[in-house]
């Protein structure tokens, strides 16, 4: 698999995903944010979407990560959070950061080098980011407020089955 930045933020890149095989397709078409992917066989299976934090210069917020639909539970959405996280490293950011909507994903995030924080945004996010302590009781309380949503049986279950475990380990980045 290859792992490359698209363009940063002031490049404008854009990327045209496949909306019935990719979550928040439409997302990758704006300008605005930089793009990293994920080629397999001369086709992207996976995509980020980020830019500066509006109110840290020094902090990448990370907006959007989709796998296609047919690769996902291979890793590969958590070695590209490593690898993004990487990257904004290498060009001066302090700190990356995220809103992150669902356990999955949250599980991701942390094997891609972020923790939470504590803190929820107003659109029912989990914020995590790269400068949280990753104790193994900030992880379950991030999963407990999981637990209080109106989940699907599928990500019920995945809860229900890392509930008393501490967090996981951060994958190594891709080079």
């Amino acid at each position: 698999m290859e792992y490359s930045i698209r363009g940063w933020p002031a490049d404008g890149p854009t990327l045209n995903l496949d909306h019935e095989r990719f979550a928040y397709a439409g997302k990758f078409v704006i300008s605005t944010t930089g793009k990293a992917v994920v080629r397999a066989d001369d086709a992207i299976v996976a995509a980020a979407a980020f830019d500066t934090d509006r109110t840290d210069e020094d902090c990448l917020r990370l907006r959007y990560v989709t796998v296609r639909e047919d690769r996902r539970g291979e890793g590969i959405g958590s070695r590209l959070l490593r690898f993004v996280v990487e990257r904004a490293r290498e060009r001066g950011y302090d700190e990356v950061k995220a809103g992150v909507n669902n356990p999955v994903a949250y599980e991701a995030f942390y094997k891609g080098g972020l923790a939470y924080t504590g803190e929820q945004t107003g659109l029912a996010e989990l914020v995590c980011s790269t400068t949280a302590e990753r104790r193994p009781g900030r992880y379950r309380a991030g999963l407990e407020a999981y637990r209080e949503r109106d989940l699907s049986e599928t990500d019920q279950r995945f809860v229900d089955d890392r509930a008393s475990g501490g967090p996981p380990s951060v994958i190594d980045s891709p080079e």
